[in-house]
């Protein structure tokens, strides 16, 4: 069994390319390494219960550009999936790791995915969390997309952080969207910010935009075959109103993944944060990597 306690971790501050990415590092500093990535909207706090469960590795948790304590890209920058694998190698750099494991979660899990399939000399293991790709555009769509971008960005580069009038609020609202309170209370000390009126979010309102270009199933499939090391695809089931989604991505992945290997658990799309999932994907992780 695990501690009951998530461990206590170190602060990390890393500046690749004039960003500053802040983190956690958990686990013996000469441990496996293990670089973590987050979903959308999420920080380094969504792995406090996996990196409880997994003490015999060197985890590092990243808050992504944008996201947590991390910086905000510039005003002419975006935020496309791709955007931030020039500084992930940076980091890996700045941690002195040669290889790790990646491990990632929903968006996160792509960017995981992307950085594996590109990085292959650097990534010796990939991890997904509840996601693997991106959903497949439609190829007469892509100035659709576009269009929605510019639109979005222009609405969302000066729009002031939505703010809470305490942490609770900010529980409550991402309650209401459909996330258990413990989701968001773990998430909150590193999502928000004091402020005059309570407490600002801390996340680039950029986030909520539409992406400028999004991948075609055919470029889908090329990033999957080029993944040539272990791939470990955990998926919370059941997924409901997604089925189809998840069925259709999760066959491409069997069609075009050399060694993959899949694993349901039970509950919902961040279970990841909950002790109890927690402990039995990090079993289904302590295995792979044996």
């Amino acid at each position: 069994m695990f501690p009951p306690t998530p461990p206590i971790p170190e602060e990390l501050t890393l500046v690749v390319d004039g960003l500053t990415y802040a983190g956690l590092a958990f686990g013996p500093v000469d441990a496996p390494p293990v670089l973590a990535l987050h979903g959308w909207q999420d920080n380094a706090n969504s792995f406090l219960q996996l990196a409880r469960a997994l003490p015999d590795v060197r985890l590092v948790a990243l808050d992504l550009s944008g996201h947590g304590q991390s910086s905000h890209r510039s005003a002419d920058a975006t935020y496309q999936i791709w955007d931030d694998l020039p500084q992930l190698v940076g980091v890996l750099d700045a941690l002195g790791w040669a290889q790790c494991a990646v491990l990632g979660h929903s968006r996160g899990a792509i960017i995981a995915t992307l950085l594996a399939a590109t990085q292959p000399e650097r990534v010796h293991t990939l991890i997904t969390l509840d996601s693997m790709l991106p959903r497949p555009a439609k190829d007469e769509d892509f100035a659709k997309t576009l269009r929605a971008f510019l639109k979005d960005r222009t609405a969302l580069l000066n729009r002031s952080p939505r703010q809470f009038a305490s942490e609770q609020a900010f529980v409550e609202r991402r309650a209401r969207m459909g996330e258990p309170p413990l989701v968001s209370t773990v998430l909150a000390d590193r999502a928000l910010k004091p402020c005059d009126d309570g407490f600002a979010h801390r996340n680039d309102p950029r986030h909520n935009g539409a992406s400028a270009v999004r991948m075609n199933e055919g470029q889908c499939i090329s990033v999957l075959q080029a993944l040539a090391m272990p791939v470990l695809n955990i998926w919370a089931t059941p997924r409901q109103g997604l089925e189809d989604d998840i069925a259709r991505q999760r066959a491409l992945i069997a069609e075009n993944v050399p060694n993959v290997t899949s694993v349901d658990i039970p509950g919902h799309h961040h279970w990841h944060m909950e002790p109890e999932p927690a402990e039995q994907i990090a079993a289904a992780i302590r295995h792979f990597l044996v």
